[in-house]
């Protein structure tokens, strides 16, 4: 069986892909149906959560969505990975809270042909977030459109926007350094205000290949 093994978020953009920064593009030049991995380090900046956001936790627990700390200055690395067994990209967000065990956020996003420039990222359980993908000056930004619960061939729109928010995440390069780039993540509601937000800082490894699709 022949696999398209364009990178997952080449797949949703299409031509819009060369309009990432070079610092974007080239830690996502991953293959699916591969063993390729990626790791980033950099420092969170600020990470936020509204004081009743902690009600929300119990459930961010349950399915590995939320990051229940907060905090500045948090070191933290971010694992991509493909897998020889399917089209997905993992991610593992490691952040390093002083005094705390290191926190896992585990996800994966995928992309079907048939839904163009949208991707879902899924957490435990099946639950999902729909996220427009585009590529605007350079940054890869994503902007919710939902969230689902996938059961078997189903994806069943769930109502969580109403108490969660709306999420919109953007990474977008360092204009004075070519192998670094930023990110920030904002999870606000439209009458509570921000739910949750981080933001930080992030370098390319020295050994990271311009292109891991060059040799196949």
């Amino acid at each position: 069986m022949n696999h398209d093994i364009r990178p997952v978020f080449q797949q949703a953009l299409g031509p819009d892909w060369d309009r990432l920064g070079d610092a974007i593009r080239r830690h996502y030049t991953m293959a699916p149906h591969s063993n390729d991995h990626v790791c980033v380090r950099g420092t969170m900046h600020e990470v936020h959560h509204a004081p009743w956001a902690a009600l929300l936790m119990p459930l961010g627990r349950l399915f590995g969505a939320l990051v229940p700390y907060t905090g500045r200055a948090v070191p933290i690395e971010v694992h991509y990975r493909c897998r020889p067994d399917d089209p997905h990209l993992y991610w593992d967000r490691i952040f390093r809270f002083a005094g705390r065990a290191p926190f896992h956020f585990r996800s994966h996003m995928e992309h079907e042909a048939a839904d163009g420039a949208l991707v879902i990222e899924y957490v435990r359980f099946g639950i999902g977030m729909r996220l427009a993908v585009s590529a605007e000056e350079g940054a890869l930004v994503f902007r919710d459109r939902g969230y689902v619960w996938r059961l078997g061939r189903l994806r069943i729109p769930l109502p969580l926007g109403l108490l969660m928010g709306t999420a919109y995440v953007e990474e977008r390069p360092d204009p004075r350094d070519p192998d670094a780039f930023s990110m920030r993540m904002l999870l606000r509601h439209r009458w509570f205000g921000d739910v949750f937000r981080y933001s930080g800082s992030f370098r390319l490894p020295d050994d990271l290949p311009g292109d891991l699709l060059s040799d196949r």
